[in-house]
């Protein structure tokens, strides 16, 4: 599954950071700074040179996003937030990203890479938000009971989220536009959101960012995401092939990839295939066709 190869995402960047600054990366340790220098040129506000920066429901990016409606489901209800709250807050966020490091070094570099904004806030919304307006901000309303594992699985759900964003700038996944995959009859099942039919892309996006989710859980011996998602991923997939014609080439590789992983059932998850995914060269070195 090459959107979650460290090899694919790092010439998906290169090429989407061509494409926006101009101008060539030279060299693998140029690729974050190239990003972020991107980035800075689709939102508001730059991102800082390196490193995550965390904001809460008073900051600029927490006004920014009520001023635009953005979000709105969970910027509604946040109240506000004492030091000790956020210096927590701030231990768990950090924290979750070596939670990840020692989970799998490569889905670390994916979200060190993506994710260069964090807004926590407590909205009484448990989960997360990221949207392609808004490339590298993560916003995050932790519930009383998240633990460093939970904000991680949140961090890395919203960096692929993040990730899809990018690779579908760079490449397209669809040869609808977003106004039309709102449509009825482009709709999907979602695998989170169980039993709903969602547009297209969304109900792509949420196949997707299950998979390095259980994979995290798997690695850690945890099966709660792994029996909730399983059947959902399945039936979601099974869906979105009957939607497959409205895929680019490049999103019909993502979803086949997607795809033959889940497979039908009863055979259980290969969770070693995930982690070969996300590590091996077999799934980077991707030529988009050139338009005659």
């Amino acid at each position: 599954m090459r959107f979650l190869n460290i090899g694919h995402i790092a010439e998906t960047v290169a090429r989407f950071a061509h494409a926006v600054n101009g101008k060539h990366v030279e060299d693998a340790a140029d690729l974050a700074e190239a990003y972020r220098e991107a980035i800075a040129k689709l939102r508001p506000f730059a991102p800082a040179e390196a490193g995550v920066a965390i904001t809460y429901e008073d900051g600029r990016w927490a006004r920014h996003c009520r001023a635009e409606g953005i979000f709105e489901h969970i910027f509604a209800g946040a109240t506000a937030t004492d030091g000790p709250t956020r210096e927590a807050w701030d231990m768990k966020v950090h924290g979750a990203f070596e939670h990840v490091r020692t989970l799998d070094p490569n889905l670390h570099r994916l979200a060190e890479l993506f994710v260069t904004d964090v807004v926590v806030l407590n909205s009484g919304v448990d989960g997360g938000g990221s949207a392609n307006t808004l490339p590298g901000v993560v916003v995050m309303s932790p519930a009383e009971t998240w633990e460093v594992p939970d904000f991680a699985e949140c961090l890395v759900h919203e960096a692929l989220h993040t990730g899809l964003f990018v690779m579908d700038m760079a490449y397209g996944m669809f040869n609808l536009t977003s106004r039309e995959m709102e449509g009825e009859r482009y709709r999907a099942l979602s695998a989170v959101k169980l039993g709903q039919m969602r547009p297209l892309d969304k109900a792509f996006h949420a196949a997707a960012v299950t998979v390095p989710l259980m994979y995290m859980q798997h690695l850690r011996g945890v099966s709660t995401l792994v029996d909730l998602y399983t059947s959902s991923l399945r039936q979601a997939c099974e869906s979105l092939g009957h939607q497959r014609q409205h895929f680019t080439d490049y999103g019909r590789l993502l979803l086949d990839e997607m795809t033959e992983w889940a497979g039908t059932g009863p055979e259980p998850l290969d969770f070693g295939h995930v982690a070969r995914s996300i590590s091996s060269v077999r799934y980077a070195g991707y030529k988009p066709a050139v338009a005659a």
